[in-house]
């Protein structure tokens, strides 16, 4: 022992070093204001993006299937057996070519029979009117020999027709399908079945449905002079194939229906569009990417920059002062995977797209990237040319 209590030298001069350690740093925690601003550093960071108002394009992607521009259903007019297929199934035919041969055994008859009728009707016609200017035959006589001259030339032009409807024609010019019959069946006037069918390919139209509102919203946009239309007849329409290829021909848009459907709350717009190579088939599933015009003073904003709602949406903006500012907008569409905002922005406005779950309205920020100059103008970034930096 080297003190006269019995406590080591050594260990007592551990304890005083332990009490003036701890009386230092009871010292330094009452000399701090706990009232103060926290550091920089300690400020929750974003990146923002400063916005700036464009002209886009306004391009409506509609589905829609291709429906072929005439349809007609080869039917018979007459009754008989079909002697012969004079087409080739899925092959283009003309306006007036044959297609069927009925057998007009009968009807060749009856046509002979009816013009033998005539003759004899005309001639007797003839005679009684000679007789009638000299008084030798009645009045009467006259004009009964006179109404069956005219009812035998009904009956004959009635033989000719039948003759004529047992050569089935093709009512338009088209592509022709398979045929329902074959020779050797019977067919009827008026049945219900179609023999073939003729359509029409060269042009082809696109039906495609649009949601009414969308549709109100196209045209206040216009009214209000937002939208452009540059003076054509028929609004430009492209397709994009089940496959995603584009298709190389452009159309016009013709007509929108007046009337919209209570069970789906959309409307039917038609398109036309060329189609030489006949690639375009009937019943075929498209999108149609309709112009609609130029949308001048919009704003293109991130995706994850709005907090999306019913109608309207929100984004947080970053003052002068480098605090929150929760700001009401509405986004119309998707353009490019950016929203397109029509109003709540003003250019130049920092919109924060990184970091907004760490923020709530009113909070103070600090940019990501350069800090602030000494004017304290903050220097923007954007997020989406220096992803690493807003991480």
């Amino acid at each position: 022992m080297n003190s006269n209590d019995g406590i080591p030298r050594k260990t007592a001069g551990r304890r005083h070093v332990l009490i003036l350690g701890a009386a230092t740093l009871v010292l330094a925690a009452c000399g701090r204001d706990p009232a103060g601003p926290p550091s920089r550093a300690a400020l929750p960071e974003v990146a923002v993006q400063a916005v700036a108002s464009t002209v886009i394009n306004v391009v409506n992607e509609l589905p829609g299937r291709t429906t072929a521009y005439r349809v007609a259903e080869v039917r018979p007019q007459v009754n008989g057996v079909v002697k012969q297929r004079l087409f080739e199934e899925g092959s283009e035919v003309e306006e007036g070519e044959q297609l069927y041969q009925i057998d007009d055994a009968i009807y060749q008859a009856a046509h002979r029979k009816a013009a033998a009728n005539l003759r004899t009707a005309e001639l007797q016609a003839g005679r009684y009117a000679e007789l009638a200017k000299v008084n030798a035959v009645s009045r009467q006589a006259h004009d009964d020999a006179q109404a069956a001259h005219q009812q035998a030339r009904a009956e004959a032009e009635l033989a000719r027709i039948n003759l004529t409807y047992s050569k089935v024609l093709s009512p338009i010019s088209g592509r022709i399908g398979r045929s329902a019959v074959s020779e050797g069946a019977l067919v009827t006037n008026g049945q219900a079945t179609a023999m073939a069918t003729v359509q029409q390919l060269e042009p082809i139209y696109v039906d495609m449905t649009q949601s009414s509102v969308e549709l109100m919203g196209l045209r206040k946009a216009m009214e209000t002079g937002q939208i452009r239309q540059d003076g054509k007849r028929g609004a430009p329409v492209r397709l994009r194939l089940e496959d995603g290829s584009i298709y190389e021909h452009e159309g016009t848009l013709q007509f929108s229906e007046v009337e919209v459907s209570p069970g789906t709350g959309s409307v039917t717009l038609r398109a036309q569009f060329p189609n030489p190579d006949r690639k375009l088939l009937p019943g075929m599933f498209v999108h149609a990417q309709v112009d609609s015009g130029r949308r001048d003073g919009v704003y293109l904003v991130p995706n994850q920059a709005l907090m999306l709602g019913n109608g309207r949406s929100t984004v947080y903006v970053v003052d002068a002062e480098n605090r929150i500012e929760a700001r009401r907008v509405f986004n119309e569409r998707m353009v490019d995977g950016q929203w397109m905002v029509t109003d709540g922005l003003r250019e130049g406005d920092r919109i924060v797209v990184e970091g907004r779950q760490k923020v709530r309205p009113g909070a103070e920020v600090r940019i990501a990237g350069r800090e602030q100059d000494a004017a304290g103008d903050p220097a923007v970034e954007l997020a989406t040319a220096n992803p690493a930096a807003a991480r």
